[in-house]
């Protein structure tokens, strides 16, 4: 296996290479790893602003008035990524009080934030209601009791949408599909279930139901996973509609579309898409004889996921004689466990040699103390791979920082920003200091 000719006709336009080296957001590799150290996560600013104009576009284009696009912040949670998508007029999807604090900080109008997950704790319930979260996404019947307690101990009528389960397979990795009858998300209309929460959801006096929020789960390539959901759910709605007399203002689907990760990932034309999940929409409530609702979408991964590239300084090069070779780098599983939890697939690049062949297979691996710590296996890099050399991981924008850990106690990669040819610290690398602060 070699590279293409040129990176960039693999996955995305802002890959290029010059004088050997490959180059990001119009920026040398090389350069910004010598600036700002290794390991170093990189975003391209310009691309993460071109993806969310494309869904914020195509829903302005295709959907009824006062459909939004809500970015599911769990892909990349810093203060800069929350200004960004605000400036660029997407709500945002948040899962947690740290996530809530973040937007709040960072100025995000919170009346744009959707709150949501399968486990809110009193406490939790009520730091959102105190940040002065905009919709509650209802996971349960526990939560939503909880919900109008503490609504009503304000005195005050909260917004909420219903989490319905579809009963969906979105043919992509188990651990984040999320629209199956048995997950943990949600509750079932195949069970029968969904219609009881429904209606004890219009009896609570202080809880504004709003619609209905329903996810199949992310990294969707099928052409009609999200048109699936529009028919089942609108099914769903007819029905509480002639049992109650209830029509939704909202119907949130959820997810995002597919990125590309390696060449052999499909490409996703995102406005193409979501005319055609327009077109199924109109048509099915036409059919159903009921009105469009606002439709909402929360895409992560395919607006951060290939604004991102981790770049890796090259310790070891070792070759076990007659079983395989291993590049080691000064990273791994610690800034980058997709593929140990899911077998992940990447483009990587020695980002100093892109003119040398990449003819031999090389194991990309980390430096933890563990034997999993593997970032990629069987990754083409020139035979000429050394101590030093600078490694590029691809597609890294989403799932990347947000899933750091500490273990071993290393610490945590910068993200600096490229924009317009410049670049800029968003969030600091960890020091020691900061990876002890807390402790006693």
């Amino acid at each position: 296996m070699t590279l293409p000719l040129h990176p960039e006709t693999a996955l995305c336009s802002n890959l290029d290479r010059k004088d050997g080296h490959l180059r990001f957001a119009g920026q040398d590799t090389l350069k910004l790893a010598q600036t700002y150290g290794t390991p170093l996560y990189l975003m391209d600013e310009d691309r993460i602003r071109h993806n969310c104009r494309l869904y914020r576009d195509a829903f302005a284009e295709c959907l009824p008035q006062g459909s939004m696009v809500l970015y599911a912040s769990k892909a990349a949670a810093f203060r800069q990524m929350c200004r960004i998508v605000g400036e660029e007029g997407l709500g945002l999807d948040v899962v947690s009080p740290g996530e809530i604090y973040t937007a709040q900080t960072a100025g995000f109008p919170m009346e744009k934030v959707y709150y949501h997950g399968n486990n809110k704790t009193d406490e939790d319930i009520a730091f959102a209601m105190d940040a002065g979260v905009g919709c509650f996404v209802v996971d349960g019947v526990e939560e939503l009791l909880a919900l109008e307690a503490e609504a009503a101990r304000r005195d005050l009528r909260q917004k909420v949408l219903l989490r319905i389960t579809p009963g969906i397979d979105p043919h992509t990795y188990a651990a984040v599909s999320t629209g199956q009858v048995d997950s943990k998300f949600g509750v079932s209309i195949e069970t029968g279930q969904a219609e009881p929460f429904v209606g004890l959801a219009l009896a609570q006096p202080h809880l504004d139901v709003a619609g209905f929020h329903c996810h199949v789960g992310s990294q969707v390539f099928w052409e009609d996973v999200f048109e699936r959901s529009v028919i089942v759910m609108m099914a769903f709605i007819r029905t509480i509609h002639d049992r109650w007399g209830y029509l939704p203002e909202e119907l949130d689907l959820g997810g995002g579309y597919g990125v590309r990760y390696v060449e052999s990932d499909p490409e996703i034309h995102i406005p193409r898409k979501i005319a055609n999940l327009a077109e199924t929409l109109y048509a099915i409530s036409k059919r159903l004889d009921l009105p469009v609702p606002k439709i909402l979408m929360e895409p992560g991964r395919s607006i951060v996921a290939d604004a991102g590239m981790t770049l890796y300084t090259v310790g070891s090069v070792k070759e076990i004689t007659g079983y395989k070779r291993y590049v080691s780098v000064d990273g791994g599983m610690t800034d980058n466990p997709r593929y140990a939890l899911y077998g992940s697939q990447y483009t990587c690049f020695n980002a100093g040699r892109m003119e040398e062949p990449a003819d031999v297979a090389f194991d990309l691996v980390g430096r933890c103390c563990e034997s999993g710590d593997v970032i990629q296996p069987e990754v083409p890099f020139p035979a000429a791979t050394k101590r030093g050399d600078v490694i590029a991981v691809c597609t890294t924008g989403a799932y990347n920082f947000s899933m750091a850990s500490a273990y071993n106690r290393l610490l945590r990669p910068p993200v600096v920003m490229l924009r317009g040819g410049d670049a800029y610290v968003a969030v600091e690398r960890e020091t020691l200091q900061d990876m002890a602060r807390l402790d006693r």
